[in-house]
């Protein structure tokens, strides 16, 4: 079976009136499937299932992009159905959860630091569903389990393509300031904006200068934070805030928030935006384009249906999966639209070969292990 070949995101109808119909009920089903709890049963008893965190399954960003893979991974593997469960609000991440236990997903993705006490309890009492979380590692503050036999933990070093937004950035500010936010402060939202902070620090020791980062503090790890991922609204309030600073490239590693930070940037010309977890030129509004200048990218589509094809073949473990820059895990969008300064990409290049050889180390507290 070819897994890596395209994504595409089907039955977009399907998903929408799933959603719209069950999230009052706080549970939100697209598609319908079975699928084998062993290796041994038979590949059309194979269910695959999600549960998304608070933000929205089209948030063009986290959940969007962990849907489609699983999608390709129904694509790609015959038989097997996929199944989401959208979350409306917090109360609704147990519930969602247990009710695909219930149901007997074979293989249950749980997406965001938020569903780690929920897949922690319900992965439990359901030794025989294997789960996996994205951006939570086996053991933290927000997961009050110990690591578990059937729960993968799917993490990226976004803190190495960060490091490469962050040049990129100083390199092409015209105001010689840039800015970040957050929204939260979680490990997996605070290693972009560490290494992006050290991305910019590399170009200011590389080329005597003084590009100012607002709205994070890497040595302080604090800095400015919306507060959630859905609100669109305040995304734009504090970009317009950072604009008014100053800073001509803004950073929003917010999830659908950052949709707020791409308003503002179109109404101040110059201003840009670097898109996270994927390409925004193609997965943010169409009239963003103009303004997007990179995005730091999480391939949890292909991490996902991989990870989905190995349970569905027997070949199961809860080892944790980290993206990388070498392994492809992670990286930067190419250059589209809005033109990069000359030079800096073989620049980029060079300091990507150095981050993946280990003669440059990028280092965050948040770094996954």
């Amino acid at each position: 079976m070819n897994r890596e070949k395209n994504v595409k995101v089907k039955n977009v109808k399907k998903i929408v009136a799933a959603t719209a119909v069950f999230a009052a009920a706080s549970l939100a089903l697209a598609g319908c499937a079975s699928a084998p709890a062993t290796p041994t049963a038979t590949a059309a008893s194979y269910k695959a299932c999600m549960v998304t965190n608070s933000g929205n399954l089209q948030d063009k960003s986290f959940n969007q992009s962990s849907w489609e893979g699983v999608q390709k991974a129904e694509a790609d593997i015959a038989g097997l159905q996929a199944r989401v469960a959208v979350s409306a609000d917090d109360a609704a991440l147990i519930a969602n959860t247990e009710a695909f236990a219930t149901e007997k997903c074979n293989f249950i993705l749980t997406v965001g630091w938020q569903l780690a006490q929920a897949t922690g309890k319900v992965a439990t009492a359901n030794p025989d569903i294997n789960f996996a979380i994205v951006d939570n590692p086996p053991v933290d503050d927000n997961w009050a389990t110990l690591t578990l036999p059937n729960v993968k933990p799917i993490l990226f070093s976004t803190e190495q393509a960060a490091f490469l937004a962050g040049y990129l950035a100083a390199a092409t500010t015209k105001t010689g300031t840039v800015a970040a936010f957050g929204g939260t402060p979680e490990a997996p939202v605070k290693a972009f904006l560490d290494g992006f902070a050290d991305g910019i620090d590399k170009f200011n020791t590389d080329n005597g200068a003084s590009v100012k980062l607002l709205g994070w503090n890497k040595a302080a790890q604090d800095g400015t934070f919306s507060g959630d991922y859905t609100d669109i609204a305040k995304g734009k309030t504090l970009s317009e805030q950072f604009i008014a600073q100053g800073a001509d490239i803004i950073l929003p590693v917010a999830g659908q928030v950052g949709e707020g930070a791409g308003a503002a940037a179109l109404e101040k010309p110059g201003t840009s935006v670097i898109w996270v977890d994927s390409d925004g030129y193609v997965t943010a509004p169409a009239n963003y384009k103009s303004i997007m200048l990179t995005s730091i990218q999480k391939n949890m589509t292909g991490a996902v249906s991989t990870i989905i094809g190995d349970a569905h073949d027997g070949n199961w473990s809860n080892s944790t999966y980290i993206g990388t820059l070498e392994n492809g895990g992670v990286s930067i969008a190419p250059e589209h639209d809005l033109a990069w300064p000359a030079g800096v990409a073989a620049k980029i290049d060079a300091l990507k070969a150095d981050i993946i050889s280990g003669a440059l180390k990028v280092v965050s507290a948040s770094t996954p292990q």
